[in-house]
């Protein structure tokens, strides 16, 4: 009599277990490679235009982004470019801190992105790294109401000294001024 044999079950993947046998994909640029390795938790995106260069980005969580930004300037980014932000107001995290470097021994852009949530409006400040970077933190305090913390002087750039809030922030009232046009009937 032939010994019937039940089929040995497969041991089930638990969440952990299936996320831990997802490996990571690092970039495929060697320079962005090196960056990935020693920060696991940052995101890696890359975008190619029909025309134009490749654009990598890095999406940094805030505790990371001082040692992350000190890493890019070692690796060779030692050009900043930009600071700029943008507010999606119905999002969580609400906006979005993004830095716009550039290699020129390496003939590359990073962008680097850092969400910020709305109810603590705050990232630690690059200035030390990028000196350039200043008056950027301080234009996208005054318009957006992002505190740069660790910022040498945090003060109005673009508005005066004594406005209330940031306008550029999607919830901001847009306000209204009286304009009279020359020849125009005047308004009643």
């Amino acid at each position: 009599m032939a010994e019937e044999s039940t089929p040995q079950e497969e041991p089930q993947e638990t969440d952990e277990a299936a996320e831990e046998a997802v490996a990571r994909v690092l970039p495929d640029d060697r320079i962005l490679a090196g960056l990935a390795e020693p920060f696991p938790n940052v995101v890696f995106t890359s975008f190619e235009p029909l025309a134009g260069p490749r654009q990598d980005t890095a999406t940094v969580s805030r505790e990371e982004l001082i040692s992350f930004v000190e890493a890019v300037n070692d690796a060779g980014f030692e050009t900043f470019i930009d600071v700029c932000s943008v507010d999606h107001l119905n999002r969580k995290p609400r906006y979005d801190v993004v830095i716009n470097l550039l290699s020129m021994q390496h003939t590359k852009r990073l962008l680097i992105k850092v969400g910020v949530p709305g109810d603590d409006p705050t990232v630690q400040s690059i200035s030390s790294i990028y000196a350039g970077a200043n008056f950027y933190e301080r234009e996208v305090w005054d318009l957006m109401g992002i505190v740069f913390e660790g910022h040498p002087d945090l003060t109005r750039i673009v508005l005066p000294d004594e406005w209330e809030g940031h306008p550029l922030r999607k919830d901001y009232s847009v306000g209204s001024v009286p304009v009279q046009f020359k020849g125009s009937h005047k308004s009643s």
